[in-house]
């Protein structure tokens, strides 16, 4: 028990085993059990996380197993430098090159390129429909008296601008007395105003609004413009809509005041007469059977008069084509003589004719065509589909729920509804009323210059700005991504042929009461048929997917490199391990730096506070003078230092030798110091 208790004083337990010879063996196994000391880890033993002690030894490690090919050449090749620069410089050439295709292909697929699709599909075909416009402007019985005196007005002003005398005006006295009181009747009236000269560099700067202020009725009737002045709310600025042409002028000029006319109508307009279909369409077949009342409604256009729209979506059964041909399409037979409805404003005979499909409004400004009176005219469709991409492949919307304007008609979104309606709701916001042309909204009224004075002057100022497309709808309206449109190739015929034509005519005087007398000029057919039930349809798609590009990635990384997805883990984990050993020597130079113990007086100081029984089991100190040796029984041991310990410089790890021939049961072996 005392050699137990003089062990547990000994600072280095293991050189003092190693010191007790073969006379000592009985006093050894006197000893308690030594306390087992907890095994040093080696360098083999691998642990949880481990990084490399330097970027050489973990450059050395990537190259000798990652499987990119090249890199272990720059290794292997270490000891011929030619051949080392050699492999360095082709690896980050290649490695250059490779990121430099990845550029590229990243390039392409940002930039969204589509392909186009074409598909050319059989199948039966839902017929379009079709609108069909009289070309006299109806005249309705509420503002009957307001066109027949802007009728008036208007012959006075055609016999005061050229002397134009009517058959139906008044007498040349009655026009004189009359000429002031009805010129007056209505605001903006027309008038002759004198084109100026060519400028001169000298009078080029001249206003032309004080130019054609000049009203000089004494020159040349070349050198004269026609129009009507315009003003604003207070008449501060004012400017003239001339023509060139007398006959735009006088259409124009009347067509303004009409305008203000038709407005003045209640919001729920009357309806057209009933026998009024039978006074324009005197046959209607499709597919060889004759058409009924539920296969078409009507409406009133202002400029086109009394319009049919066949097979519209309102019809419960549409029309569908089976087959080809004229014989199985929408045939008419139409009545196109001129009833002097508004002879001033509708200046031409036939009818107008516009396709398009069941959801979508008829358009006769921007997509009809006019019927010429006494020629069959035979309209071969096709029917094509465009299906683009929306968000980043194209600038097109699926429903129009994402542009900015308000769809004020009761169908389905298409850029021409965009741009009405565009046009309308700058219309309200800057003149504070409808254009008649357009739907309006609820509790907004139609313009009308005797409720808002200077509307013209608004209105042909916003149509010039969005001819210009300042007021931007053009670029609001975006194209729908879905269209459905029906190419149209025409064929004309004389019709009723000359050896037909009397007993033609005969047989619709009896049944539609058509006049004999007008015979060619007041009857028109019109075929409307598919030329085939092939349609073709355009559909687009990506062109570079997101499995595409990673294909071409890999294919640029087997290229370049003859690697795979694990080898680019495999440049992850370096690029990681390059950051952590950068981190660990920053933070081991300053820890080093700033908070090592055995800088100064002050570590000098706890290494000397520091009792020897707390010194690390690696470390021993190294006396500079020899152990007491060992007392005798019955005797206390007594062990002191006879002298500091020295600093942490001094000490060293205990040597264990084998065939240690240092007598005694010394607990250390002596050293120099």
């Amino acid at each position: 028990m005392k050699g137990t208790k003089f062990k547990e004083q000994d600072p280095c337990p293991s050189q003092s085993m190693q010191g007790l010879g073969k006379g000592d063996k009985r006093e050894e196994q006197g000893l308690g059990p030594e306390p087992s000391v907890p095994p040093q880890p080696t360098e083999e033993e691998e642990a949880l996380i481990e990084f490399h002690r330097s970027y050489r030894e973990l450059f050395q490690f990537f190259c000798n197993n990652t499987t990119i090919h090249g890199a272990i050449r720059l290794v292997c090749s270490k000891h011929n430098r030619m051949k080392t620069a050699f492999w360095a410089v082709l690896w980050l050439c290649t490695f250059g090159v490779m990121y430099w295709q990845f550029a590229l292909l990243f390039a392409e697929y940002f930039s969204y390129p589509v392909s186009l699709n074409i598909n050319l599909n059989s199948d039966k075909l839902v017929f379009p429909a079709v609108t069909v416009c009289t070309l006299n402007p109806y005249r309705y019985t509420e503002i009957k008296e307001e066109l027949e005196e802007l009728d008036r007005i208007t012959e006075q002003t055609l016999f005061d601008l050229y002397k134009y005398n009517s058959s139906y005006t008044l007498k040349a006295g009655a026009r004189r007395r009359s000429t002031r009181n009805l010129r007056s009747a209505l605001p903006h009236p027309l008038q002759r105003l004198h084109a100026p000269p060519p400028p001169y560099p000298a009078r080029a700067a001249r206003s032309s609004s004080s130019s054609v202020r000049d009203n000089n009725p004494q020159v040349d009737r070349k050198d004269w413009k026609i129009g009507f002045q315009l003003c604003n709310q207070n008449k501060s600025d004012c400017f003239y809509q001339t023509y060139s042409s007398g006959v735009d002028a006088v259409r124009e000029w009347y067509r303004f005041h009409y305008i203000n006319i038709l407005s003045r109508l209640p919001d729920t307009s009357p309806s057209l007469e009933e026998e009024a279909l039978g006074n324009f369409i005197f046959t209607c077949r499709f597919n060889q059977a004759p058409c009924n009342q539920a296969n078409y409604s009507q409406f009133h256009h202002p400029m086109y008069g009394n319009c049919y729209t066949f097979n519209n979506k309102n019809n419960s059964n549409l029309w569908m084509s089976s087959m080809p041909g004229v014989n199985n399409g929408l045939s008419l037979t139409l009545r196109t003589e001129q009833n002097d409805f508004i002879p001033l404003l509708s200046t031409v005979t036939g009818a107008r004719v516009m396709v398009h499909g069941q959801d979508e409004p008829a358009f006769m400004d921007d997509g009809g065509f006019n019927l010429r009176p006494g020629v069959e005219t035979s309209i071969s469709m096709r029917k094509e589909a465009l299906d683009s991409l929306g968000g980043n492949y194209g600038d097109c919307t699926e429903n129009g729920s994402d542009v900015p304007v308000k769809n004020l008609y009761p169908s389905k979104y298409t850029q021409q509804v965009c741009i009405h309606s565009c046009f309308q709701e700058n219309m309200i916001k800057k003149c504070g009323c409808a254009y008649i042309f357009y739907p309006k909204p609820k509790g907004v009224e139609f313009c009308d210059y005797r409720k808002q004075s200077s509307w013209g002057y608004c209105y042909y100022k916003l149509q010039g700005a969005f001819s210009l497309d300042s007021l931007g709808c053009f670029s609001k309206c975006r194209k729908p991504c879905s269209v459905t449109n029906y190419k149209l190739s025409a064929g004309y015929s004389r019709w009723p042929s000359v050896k037909s034509q009397d007993w033609i005519f005969e047989m619709l005087s009896l049944q539609n009461n058509y006049t004999i007398n007008n015979k060619r000029n007041g009857v028109a057919k019109l075929n409307i048929f598919f030329k085939e039930l092939n349609y073709k349809t355009n559909s687009e798609s990506p062109s570079v997917t997101m499995v595409t590009l990673l294909s071409n990635l890999g294919s640029q990384w087997s290229l370049w490199f003859g690697s795979s997805v694990l080898s680019v883990v495999e440049m992850a984990e370096l690029i990681f391990d390059l950051l952590v050993i950068t981190v660990l020597m920053l933070l081991h130079r300053f820890r080093s730096r700033y908070w090592s113990p055995g800088r100064g007086a002050r570590g000098a100081r706890e290494v000397a506070s520091t009792p020897a029984s707390s010194f690390p089991s690696r470390f021993c100190p190294h006396p500079t003078s020899p152990l007491p040796s060992l007392p005798q029984q019955g005797t206390a041991p007594s062990l002191a230092l006879t002298a500091p310990p020295p600093a942490y410089a001094t000490l060293g790890p205990c040597a264990h030798p084998l065939d240690s021939a240092v007598p005694g049961p010394s607990a250390c072996a002596l050293g120099e110091p």
